[in-house]
């Protein structure tokens, strides 16, 4: 069928623009996650810092606080690709029509999108935490800081694994919003193809299943490393060193594994 033949020859004709946007998209969506994770870290971090009894350190707070929650609001209450113009041309208002680099400039916007997002997740996954774990960090002489990095962050990233496996996979399709400003990810990379070619439907069905592809893949590889953290359902806790009666199993079915 002329269908088929045309799906091939798009694929034998241009698969270095489809690698090549495929490459840039994932660059700029992992990039992104993992810089996001870390913006969203280090606002959980200062969100929950504890009050302090001075009034001038209780007001610089009050300020990064609003700082902070303006931030959070108003990159969730607004799509990337509104961002993704404001960002770049607003750049380019401000310098004279230079504009940034495509493929940092993508980064970043996604990075701060991410950002937003990561923050309420990572928010999420301090409260969670018991506070009977920040207590006894205290108690040991740790400053926030410290019981944070040591104690209560990687507690919340095996928390929060789950989340940050979606928003990489919404980056994934989310960096197609990109185009709009000229990035050459994989959506990029398809309408110049389809403009050349004028299949339109064939071209973006090769694209979307390109998508899922990519989406399936990264999905089943982060629950396998989520697996891999969560650890063993079955195990064995020893309460003596030298009688094996008090040994519990936990997950097997009681005492002894029985």
């Amino acid at each position: 069928m002329q269908f088929f033949v045309d799906i091939g020859n798009i694929i034998s004709k241009y698969y270095l623009r489809l690698l090549s946007g495929l490459g840039y998209t994932m660059l700029i969506a992992l990039i992104g996650t993992v810089i996001g994770l870390v913006i969203g870290l280090f606002m959980g971090i200062i969100r929950t810092i504890p009050e302090s009894k001075k009034k001038s350190v209780r007001a610089v707070r009050k300020v990064i606080d609003f700082i902070i929650t303006a931030y959070v609001e108003v990159f969730r209450g607004t799509p990337m690709m509104v961002q993704s113009m404001v960002i770049f041309w607003g750049f380019a208002f401000a310098n004279g029509g230079q504009t940034l680099p495509l493929i940092p400039a993508g980064i970043f916007i996604v990075s701060i999108n991410t950002g937003a997002y990561m923050t309420e997740i990572v928010r999420g996954g301090i409260i969670s935490v018991d506070k009977g774990q920040f207590e006894g960090a205290y108690s040991v002489g740790m400053t926030h800081f410290q019981a944070m990095i040591h104690v209560i962050i990687p507690q919340v990233l095996k928390n929060i694994l789950p989340s940050v496996a979606n928003e990489f996979v919404i980056n994934i399709k989310d960096t197609s919003v990109l185009n709009v400003i000229g990035v050459m990810e994989l959506y990029y990379q398809a309408y110049k193809i389809q403009t050349m070619t004028y299949k339109t439907f064939q071209t973006f069905l090769i694209i979307s299943v390109i998508y899922f592809a990519m989406t399936f893949t990264v999905t089943r590889i982060l629950r396998l490393i989520e697996k891999k953290l969560t650890g063993k359902k079955d195990y064995v806790i020893c309460g003596s060193q030298s009688s094996s009666d008090a040994e519990i199993r936990v997950g097997g079915g009681g005492r002894n594994g029985d």
